[in-house]
């Protein structure tokens, strides 16, 4: 296999009879959709290469039918999160989008719609995006799930701008590398997931699509992870199998255990102060906790602006929910606040563009169901941390 950088975003592979070309774009850039369109014209390839998933280009090429949203579906499947993940990354996409002036992936629907237009068979090369946040997710440790979540918030809030010329530069090799490394270090399990395993999962595909020229129209950011992995397919016998990154990691033995180890000791903690310390004791150990879970969970919810049952609904859900992991206060709370305030059409239509603003999350009614979900989720957690040591301190008392 040889190799060939023509350009920073342009780099040539020679497999025996074969040839693979990788475009490497900026998915909210206005070159990069001009220089993809005229890259498919110039080369006229066997088969187009793109790196995104049949599910995330129908919602790119047509509107996402959020009419189709089953709220209550993804509440009671503990998909709150999940979902709640992709509207953050759509906010931050469409944000930077907005901006330049092009909508994110343009570069890729303009793609296909060059190789319809010429007759050019065309795959969708990318893992489903699902696949990709559940790996992620479930591949962190609390800490970096906690600092996800960190990024995510933070993202709906900053009001930094990147102009068209920033976009541009994130196409530059120097740049890429330097992103890539602060994010190895922030936040090495969700590089590993994002990055690392798409290279592997885009080079596969890549490399076992049919046709002597293949163009493929990827991320700047996989540009050299795809090319070391061809070389591997290629030239180390490495195996083309993909189903271990395809599918959710099985759960390790103490991952089963931890959820519960806490409700486990709160419970043993309070028989223990009816036990020995006497039923007064014991009282106040079950007020603080469900003062502590209920308030902070409620407040949670009365900051997302939650329908005032909702909120109350939060108050007395948390102290039970805590104790149990297979249920949390989120689902309880989300599925409440979708009851109470069905999401209309104009929310439907307009979500995508309400969530690039911390008002136009408050404004729609889907948006808002999740801000209930996560703040409650996020009160009686802090709720739990704060009342353990709290009702620790009464035993023996």
């Amino acid at each position: 296999m040889t190799a060939v950088n023509e350009s920073d975003t342009v780099t040539r592979i020679t497999l025996e009879d074969r040839e693979i070309i990788l475009m490497g774009t900026a998915h909210v850039s206005k070159e990069s959709v001009e220089q993809v369109a005229n890259a498919i014209r110039e080369e006229n390839p066997d088969r187009l290469c793109v790196e995104i998933d049949s599910g995330r280009f129908q919602s790119l090429s047509k509107k996402e039918n959020y009419q189709q949203m089953n709220l209550n579906k993804i509440f009671r499947e503990k998909k709150g999160f999940l979902m709640l993940a992709n509207l953050v990354m759509t906010s931050f996409q469409r944000k930077i989008g907005m901006n330049t002036g092009v909508k994110p992936g343009e570069e890729l629907k303009r793609a296909v719609e060059v190789a319809t237009e010429l007759g050019i068979p065309f795959s969708f090369s990318d893992r489903p995006v699902q696949m990709t946040l559940q790996r992620a997710w479930a591949m962190s440790n609390l800490w970096n799930k906690m600092k996800l979540l960190a990024s995510l918030i933070s993202s709906v809030f900053t009001r930094e701008e990147v102009d068209a010329e920033e976009v541009e530069t994130l196409k530059e090799k120097g740049a890429l590398e330097d992103m890539m490394g602060e994010l190895a270090d922030y936040l090495p399990s969700v590089k590993a997931v994002l990055i690392d395993e798409r290279d592997q999962y885009l080079a596969t595909n890549l490399y076992k699509a049919e046709g002597k020229k293949v163009l493929a129209v990827v991320g700047a950011g996989h540009m050299a992870g795809i090319v070391r992995w061809i070389n591997d397919l290629s030239e180390n016998n490495v195996s083309d199998d993909l189903s271990e990154i395809s599918k959710l990691p099985p759960k390790k033995l103490g991952s089963k255990i931890l959820p519960w180890v806490i409700p486990v000791i709160i419970l043993a903690i309070v028989v223990s102060g009816f036990l020995t310390s006497g039923v007064e004791v014991g009282l106040r150990m079950l007020v603080i906790w469900v003062l502590s879970n209920g308030t902070l969970a409620a407040l949670g919810a009365l900051i997302a602006l939650g329908h005032p049952l909702t909120i109350l609904g939060s108050f007395l859900a948390a102290p039970i929910t805590s104790m149990n992991p297979t249920i949390g206060v989120g689902m309880v709370s989300g599925i409440m606040e979708y009851f109470f305030r069905k999401p209309r059409v104009q929310d439907m239509q307009t979500l995508q563009d309400d969530v690039t603003t911390l008002k136009g999350w408050y404004r729609n009614r889907i948006s808002r169901v999740f801000l209930v979900f996560f703040l409650s989720s996020l009160g009686s957690s802090i709720g739990t941390f704060y009342a353990l040591p709290r009702i620790s301190f009464l035993l023996g008392s």
